[in-house]
């Protein structure tokens, strides 16, 4: 079975050009076409060296392929507050307030290097864990499930800023931010 390029319902954006989204969406396709190729391929593959790097790489193209499919939803609707409920509960059990987790957010995304800031429910203790992944893959949480996708690849902000302004992108990001869709996950 294929895996289908998905479609998002992205208005303008404040901050971030339709055309650096419309590169990001280019990249995301890519991802889905590549995790295709390597799961049809895989099965002719008889080296064995070979066999395992296309298995390592499929983990970076399906990491790509999930995270941007997270990161675009969060944009669809429109900007808002974190709605009250379950998940600005968890917020404020673990940050005290929802700008003290907005900042924590912004700080992890400074971290040096591409990845991803990522927020996970752990349902097994009912709370919120944030984490920088490297790459696409490197530093998923285990049966962890992603609330919150913030892409810190320079392809992401590239063409609306410098990478010695990535604090307005980071800034950005969560003025055109979902939170009904980010709660929702939880």
């Amino acid at each position: 079975m294929q895996y289908e390029v998905k479609t998002f319902d992205i208005g303008e954006l404040e901050g971030i050009s339709s055309k650096t989204i419309e590169e990001h969406l280019g990249l995301y396709k890519g991802y889905v076409t590549h995790v295709n190729h390597i799961r049809a391929e895989l099965a002719n593959v008889t080296d064995g060296y070979a066999k395992a790097e296309m298995q390592r790489r499929l983990g970076f193209e399906f990491g790509g392929m999930k995270n941007h499919e997270y990161y675009f939803a969060q944009f669809e609707g429109g900007a808002n507050e974190i709605p009250d409920g379950e998940f600005k509960n968890l917020v404020e059990a673990g940050w005290i307030s929802t700008e003290a987790f907005v900042e924590h957010l912004n700080s992890l995304a400074l971290t040096r290097g591409v990845g991803w800031v990522m927020c996970y429910i752990d349902r097994a203790t009912n709370q919120l864990v944030t984490t920088w992944v490297d790459e696409q893959h490197l530093g998923q949480l285990a049966d962890l499930d992603i609330v919150l996708a913030l892409d810190m690849w320079e392809h992401s902000y590239m063409l609306d800023y410098a990478p010695s302004a990535k604090k307005e992108y980071i800034a950005a990001f969560f003025a055109n931010l979902n939170w009904e869709v980010v709660a929702k996950r939880v």
